[in-house]
């Protein structure tokens, strides 16, 4: 009885948690409960499912760092520089839920929920944002701004910037827009001695080698300035970058996939609608062909989806067409198990034992074959795993992982929750019967008859 409860408790919590924000797209005459769906303990919150992109809509791109110019020793940490240059420039950009992943070991995946402008999302974390100061040279030619502190010369960057200090503003009365930026001390008085002997000369303001502006200096500067020449949209972007930083290494993109929104939600209908099916025909099959015994599974089954989606939301696992494909599949090896239990049962059952005997030695029979078939599977999933993540395979990790936390949950829900269940039927007299158990066999499944002076049971005839 206390295992039931137990069971009993664990599925209305998970059905708690799993508890959809509008059940009507999910759910038949599903209602809302009251107040917010989802999980919130303290600083802990989860409100919903993670989606990937492929069932919400957004932009993906794999960045490949260059690091021909890096010493071995420090790419990781170059890597990570990357890494935290990105999450900087994303966080900032208002984008909710991002990801951004490294694989290997010069590779990033970026992913940018309801991103849809994929040259803009390009812009945006492609960009080294390398900012250069230059002067014309006696050809004309740009050459890089210099000046001297403590006896050392040194070029004017954007390594000089006070972090967050950029922003964007307007210019006169047409309202132009312009990135405002502001230099720390070494900077100022590098920017006060150039701008001191280039006045009535032009100062070249470069991102990335790419000339964005050119003014002519009128007077002397010293930690203050603004780069004009832009859009409003560029000018944002500008000034994330370089409240960000630069990138400790240049990237350059090597795959770029935007998926539409429309297309995202027909995803997730097309997918909930295959999970509906695919549970109401194995329970049929399991109901139909096992009856008593494959209720049981069914509740097992029940209890098996709510623990997994529960656990998809809590960790919270982001969950794609492939990872439903894998929970999809995951489903059918929860029965798997079941099956292999019952027909061990039947043999049981066959050979003249009680129902209480069949049971508890179909499933010590069927568990060597359901533990090496699941640690198979969980083998595959972790190779498969590994091999996403070494090539940035996003698609077939999401399938590993999800089949892979589905095999353990099914060798709870089999093993544990079935057995409940079955124990729970075992104590109805009325379930004591053949026909409720798929048998061919006319004989009742009480206690076998034992001969006087004999402990062997008796067989049971057909």
């Amino acid at each position: 009885m206390k295992r039931l409860i137990f069971i009993l408790v664990l599925a209305v919590l998970a059905a708690a948690v799993v508890w959809p924000q509008k059940p009507g797209n999910y759910i038949p005459g599903g209602d809302a409960l009251p107040g917010s769906p989802g999980v919130r303990i303290g600083s802990f919150v989860r409100q919903g499912a993670r989606l990937g992109l492929d069932l919400q809509g957004g932009t993906q791109l794999t960045l490949q760092a260059d690091m021909s110019k890096v010493d071995p020793s420090t790419r990781d940490t170059a890597l990570k520089g990357v890494l935290s240059v990105l999450e900087r420039r994303i966080n900032a950009y208002g984008v909710a839920e991002p990801q951004i992943q490294t694989r290997g070991t010069d590779r990033i995946i970026v992913q940018l929920p309801g991103v849809r402008n994929i040259e803009e999302a390009k812009q945006l974390v492609g960009r080294t944002a390398q900012l250069q100061f230059k002067e014309q040279g006696p050809n004309g030619q740009w050459v890089n701004a210099t000046g001297v502190i403590n006896g050392e010369t040194r070029e004017l960057t954007g390594r000089y910037l006070i972090a967050g200090r950029q922003q964007v503003t307007f210019q006169g009365r047409g309202g132009l827009p312009e990135v405002a930026f502001e230099f720390n001390a070494e900077g100022a008085e590098l920017f006060q001695q150039i701008s001191s002997r280039l006045i009535g000369r032009p100062l070249g303001i470069f991102l990335d080698q790419d000339l964005v502006s050119a003014p002519t200096v009128n007077a002397v500067i010293s930690s203050n300035g603004v780069i004009t020449g832009l859009s409003l949209e560029e000018a944002r972007l500008l000034a994330i970058q370089l409240n960000a930083g630069a990138l400790p290494v240049p990237v350059s993109i090597e795959e770029e996939r935007t998926v539409d929104a429309t297309l995202g939600a027909d995803s997730v209908r097309k997918s909930i609608l295959a999970g509906e099916l695919a549970f109401l025909v194995v329970g049929l099959f399991m109901l139909i062909y096992y009856r008593l015994p494959g209720l049981a599974a069914v509740g097992a089954l029940i209890v098996y989806g709510l623990i997994s989606l529960a656990t998809f939301k809590l960790v919270p696992i982001t969950l794609t067409l492939a990872g439903i494909a894998g929970f999809i599949l995951s489903l059918g090896m929860a029965v798997d198990a079941n099956i292999l239990i019952f027909e061990r049962m039947k043999e049981e059952l066959r050979s003249g034992k009680s129902l209480a005997a069949a049971i508890h030695a179909g499933e010590d029979r069927a568990w060597p074959s359901i533990r090496d078939s699941n640690s198979s599977t969980l083998i595959t999933c972790l190779v498969l795993y590994v091999f996403g993540y070494q090539f940035g395979a996003t698609i077939i990790m999401g399938f590993a992982l999800v089949l892979g936390i589905g095999v353990v949950i099914s060798l709870f829900s089999a093993i544990f929750v079935t057995r409940t269940f079955l124990d729970l039927v075992l104590s109805q007299r009325w379930a004591h019967r053949s026909g409720l158990f798929g048998m061919d066999i006319q004989h009742s499944l009480a206690e076998p008859r034992t001969r006087r002076g004999s402990t062997a049971p008796l067989s049971a005839r057909g």
